[in-house]
Order: structure tokens, then C-alpha cells, then sequence
């Protein structure tokens, strides 16, 4: 391992210069400590990125070398990157152009599913073509050795997760690593399936404003615990205002981040000082968590995603209840058997 000789802001520029593209600030933070450019004994490594580039930021202004696009992402103002959220329209401006092709990175499986769309035909590919394909197409970047095995492996997590969610998976595994689009096929069953569990989530939804706050914020409490939480503590319920819950986000049995949250059980949109008064509320160290029953103003969103501040995750209705029902909190499972016949030459991956 390279001894360390850089301060962190050095560090993190090298890492953004060897990898050629924005990254996120955890990213940031696991490739400075893996390639020895700078050292910790903290508990929270990501935390102290994050809180540095906040304050290069603001004592740096336009000086400074990076540029915070949101949603955690980070890019080099050497770059010519304008100070625009990830996601708009306008992002694939954000990243690093080459003479040759300019990459617009995604994730595995929505890469996964602009190919198969682009190229299947409404016909299954191996899930190493699918790879090779988004590779080519600069839709995915990765330094990994092995990005086939990345793309079979988050495909699978996609499928089980919304599975999980009482969802339609948007892929379907045919066997010998193959794969297509749930769309491309008549469900039948699964139709009716997914109608029932529509409707659930939808009553799901109602019966969280029917509960007492008290009940309601424990309910939180325990879906945080069952995400990734420990020392989930649920402060006294006091109407509804201030922080609700406070705990650590524990990733990997590695990375602790203490986190506060704020819950909101509205009908109408969080809007942006609701966001401001949560970051104001944070401590030392502590990032925020903003969690409604209904949505969050296009204000709040972009105040949440500010690039000269800490940013602020926001959690919404629709996404409450899908970790609700995946954490089967609040729901119960019935499970059937259901047996097709299979072709001759169907075997397991």
C-alpha cells in the first residue's frame, strides 16, 4: 500500500484523475483509504469527505476543484462541469468528454434494460452480451475485472428485491444466463398478482395517516432498524416537530454514519424550509433523513441536494411503503405454489 502523502483534498482529486469520471464522496472516500493516499482513525471516513468538500466549498467558492452535482456525486471543476443536480436533463454535460465517445454512466440494470430494449428485439440475451453491449455503448463504467458477473449479480438483487416489494420484476432469468424483459411477457397470474398487491399498497398507504403519531413513529423507528439501523433511538413524540429518530447506519459491518431523522405523515408536499430547518437541527458528524407519507416540492428537492451544503435524503410516500412491505412491516405473505411446464433442455443457471 502507497504510504500516504497527501492531504485529503489532494487525495481526492487523484482518485477523481485516475478515474476519469464523477463519483460519489463514499466512493471517493473507499478508493483514497484503499490506495493508501490518505489515512484515518475515524469511524465515519465518508462523513468527513462529505463534511470537507462542504467546507472547501464554501471558504473556496468558484476556487474551489470540485463541484457537488447532487445526490452525492462529485466532479472536477477542471472538468468544466456546470453545477447542475444528477439526473436533469442536462447531466450527461456534467461528465468528462472524449475525443472519441462521451460516457453517460448508469447503473447495471437500467443499462441492462436500455439494451435489451435497443437490441433484444423482444428476445432474451445472455446477460454477458447485455454487458458487453452497455460497456461499448459508454451507458457503464467500472473498474471491476469481472462487470458480466456485476451485471448477473444486480440483476438478481433487482429480481429478488422487488419481489420482495409485491412488484412485477421489470427482468425475467430464463435460465442459462439469459435474460429478458417481465414487459416482453404475458403474465397472466402474475397480472392478477400484482393487481392484488396494487391495491394493498394502496390501503397500506391510507392506514399510515390512521394511526397515532406515537405508533406511526415507531413503525419508522422499526423499519430503519430493519434497513440497517442500530441504536435506533425514537424520541418523545412532541407534534410532530424537530427529530423524530436518531441512529447509525451501520453498512457493512464497516461504515457507521449517524443519521437523524425527521418524519413527516402529510397529505400535502414537504416544502423547502421543512428541509432547511432539518439541516439546521443536525449535530456534529450527523447526516439527515426527511421521511413523508406524501412528497417533496421540487424546492425541497433541490434544497436537499444543495452542493455547498450537506446533503439531506428524502424518502416519499410511495417509497416508504415499498421498504414497508419489503421488510414485511405492516403486510403479511400468502404463498402458493405454482408449477408450468418446463422445455426439455430448461435448466438452472
Amino acid at each position: 500500500m502507497k504510504s500516504p502523502s497527501l492531504n485529503l483534498l489532494a487525495a481526492m482529486e487523484r482518485v477523481l484523475e485516475e478515474a476519469k469520471t464523477p463519483l460519489h464522496y463514499r466512493e471517493i472516500t473507499r478508493r483514497v483509504l484503499e490506495q493508501g493516499y490518505w489515512r484515518t482513525d475515524g469511524v465515519t471516513p465518508d462523513a468527513t469527505v462529505s463534511a470537507r468538500l462542504s467546507v472547501d466549498a464554501t471558504r473556496a467558492g468558484a476556487d474551489s476543484r470540485f463541484i457537488r452535482l447532487g445526490n452525492g456525486m462529485v466532479t472536477l471543476r477542471a472538468w468544466g462541469a456546470t453545477e447542475l443536480s444528477v439526473g436533469s436533463a442536462k447531466s450527461p454535460a456534467l461528465l468528462p468528454r472524449h475525443e472519441d465517445q462521451t460516457f453517460h454512466p448508469m447503473s447495471f440494470t437500467d443499462a441492462a434494460e436500455r439494451v435489451l430494449k435497443q437490441f433484444g428485439n423482444r428476445r432474451s440475451m445472455h446477460y454477458q452480451d447485455i454487458t458487453t453491449r452497455g460497456v461499448e455503448l459508454g451507458l457503464i463504467r467500472t473498474q471491476g475485472q469481472t462487470p458480466d458477473a456485476t451485471m448477473s449479480a444486480q440483476i438478481g438483487a433487482e429480481i429478488h428485491r422487488q419481489r420482495r416489494r409485491g412488484v412485477v420484476p421489470r427482468f425475467v432469468r430464463h435460465g442459462k444466463g439469459m435474460i429478458g424483459l417481465s414487459e416482453w411477457v404475458s403474465h397472466g397470474l402474475a397480472d392478477q398478482i400484482e393487481q392484488n398487491n396494487t391495491g394493498v399498497r394502496k390501503r397500506l398507504h391510507s392506514r399510515l395517516h390512521a394511526v397515532e403519531p406515537a405508533e406511526f413513529e415507531s413503525l419508522i423507528g422499526r423499519l430503519l432498524g430493519a434497513v440497517g439501523f442500530e441504536e435506533v433511538t425514537v424520541t418523545n413524540y412532541s407534534g410532530d416537530g424537530g427529530i423524530d429518530v436518531r441512529g447509525t447506519l451501520v453498512v457493512g459491518g464497516v461504515i457507521r454514519t449517524r443519521m437523524a431523522v425527521q418524519v413527516k405523515r402529510w397529505k400535502r408536499n414537504v416544502q423547502t424550509p421543512v428541509v432547511q430547518q432539518m439541516r439546521g437541527s443536525l449535530s456534529a458528524h450527523e447526516q439527515g433523513l426527511t421521511i413523508t407519507t406524501s412528497d417533496f416540492s421540487s424546492g425541497a428537492r433541490t434544497e436537499a441536494e444543495r452542493p455547498d451544503r450537506d446533503p439531506i435524503a428524502l424518502m416519499n410516500g410511495t417509497q416508504l411503503v415499498a421498504l414497508l412491505v419489503e421488510h414485511d412491516l405492516g403486510v403479511r405473505r400468502s404463498s402458493h405454489d405454482l408449477i408450468e411446464l418446463g422445455e426439455s433442455n430448461d435448466h438452472a443457471e
